[in-house]
């Protein structure tokens, strides 16, 4: 097993649970780098589930990959609740799944501002047919990168349960 045990437990769970509502599912990471989707596809049976993953680590590659506009990222920042649900929304028109879910952040060590400081990550989380705009941003403990990143993960895994 490549990735943490309580990472791998909750994937094994999104997996089982949206196979059985018949759900797809997309990931757009940035801060994440793939972890998402990389959990997912430790699961036997995740191809059945998982449509497809975005890493948008660059503000140009979420403007090229998801449509993410310009003026979002300039206005709100990369690291905004703007531009994660534009990340979803995103993902969702470029992909089959059902639901999306979109992670952007800064895991540090450098990167932090007053406003944003290391540990800041906003999560969205996008379902085709619906007008529901769900993002929300997250300080999490920014005492290490892996600390940001794994507890990022594991909250984009929890929206991803039916």
């Amino acid at each position: 097993m490549l990735l943490p045990e309580d990472i791998v437990a909750l994937a094994r769970k999104v997996v089982e649970q949206n196979a059985s509502a018949g759900r797809t599912l997309a990931i757009a990471e940035s801060c994440t780098g793939g972890l998402v989707a990389a959990a997912l596809t430790e699961i036997p049976g995740s191809s059945a589930v998982l449509d497809r993953g975005f890493v948008t680590y660059s503000n140009e590659s979420k403007q090229e990959l998801l449509g993410v506009r310009e003026e979002i990222i300039d206005t709100f920042g990369a690291v905004s609740a703007a531009c994660a649900w534009a990340m979803a929304q995103g993902a969702l028109v470029r992909s089959r799944a059902d639901v999306a879910v979109a992670i952007s952040g800064i895991a540090g060590p450098e990167g932090g501002t007053e406003n944003k400081p290391v540990g800041t990550v906003v999560i969205a989380r996008a379902i085709r047919g619906s007008e529901e705009h769900e993002a929300e941003e997250h300080r999490l403990d920014g005492s290490s990168r892996d600390a940001v990143r794994r507890q990022a993960a594991l909250i984009a895994l929890e929206l991803l349960l039916p």
